[in-house]
Formats: structure tokens, sequence, C-alpha cells
């Protein structure tokens, strides 16, 4: 038995069993992460195809709602822009039918007097200018500086 005790307790058979233990333990865990590994590889496989499965059957009527969305918010945006400009031209026609607004109207835009009014036209210097058709700095009337433009044109 003192033989027996003596292997027992020797380094060579200390390093054997715990050699022997190491791999039985690698071994485990090896075989442990392979059946993990295979089994949650075919069930990540399978949620990853439901998942690329739902987003390509939601892509495309996601993007018509959200288009479609825009689309309303613009038509009502419109619409709002057309209640507006019928609002101003319903009370420009009611405005219209008002006698002062009209003569107010005559007398600016048109330069209408009242009966026993006298008007006065003030004469501006450039104003003149413009009236004869001298409105650049050549002197010419501008029908002149359009067929010298159109004369020099044609020689170039």
């Amino acid at each position: 038995m003192a033989a027996k005790d003596r292997d027992r307790f020797s380094t060579a058979t200390r390093l054997r069993l715990l050699g022997e233990q190491t791999a039985a333990r690698v071994y485990r865990s090896q075989n442990r992460r392979q059946d993990r590994r295979s089994r949650l590889t075919g069930r990540a496989a399978f949620l990853a195809l439901v998942v690329c499965s739902l987003v390509v059957a939601l892509a495309y009527p996601m993007r018509s709602y959200v288009s479609q969305r825009h689309e309303i918010a613009d038509q009502r945006r419109l619409a709002q822009k057309a209640e507006e400009r019928t609002e101003e031209l319903r009370d420009e026609k009611a405005r219209l039918q008002d006698d002062a607004y009209i003569r107010r109207l005559a007398r600016t835009h048109l330069h209408y007097l009242l009966p026993g009014e006298t008007g006065y036209t003030v004469i501006d210097p450039d104003a003149v200018e413009e009236r004869e058709g001298r409105t650049d700095g050549s002197g010419q009337p501008w029908h002149s500086n359009l067929w010298d433009g159109v004369d020099s044109a044609d020689r170039d």
C-alpha cells in the first residue's frame, strides 16, 4: 500500500490526473457550446428570415402610406390657401359695392377730379425723358437702339 500511496502523490501521477480532468472539462464545454451554438444558429436564422420577410412585406405599403400622408397635407394646405383667397375676393367684392371706395379708386388710379376741383400736374425732368422714349443715356428712342442692335448682330 505504501507504493500505491507513493504513486498517488507522485508529480507525474498528479500531472496526468490534472491533464485528464482539464481535457474532460474542455471536451464537455466544447460539446455544450456546439449543442448550444447549433440550436441557437437555427433559431437565429429563422428569426432573421422572419424579420427580413416582414421588412420586405411592409416596406412598400409604408412608403405608400407616408407619401399619401404628405399628399394629403399638401392638399389641405392648398385648400386653406384657396379659402383665404376666396375670403379676400369676397371682401374686395363687398368693398366694390361701396360708392365711396369706387370714387377713391378713381381719384387715385385714374386721377379723376370732382366738379369744382382743380387738378395740377407736376412735370419731372426724368419723366419727360421717359415719355419721349429716351430712357437710356444715348439720347435715341428705344426703337432706334433696337434696330441698331439687329443691324450689328446681322453684321457679325
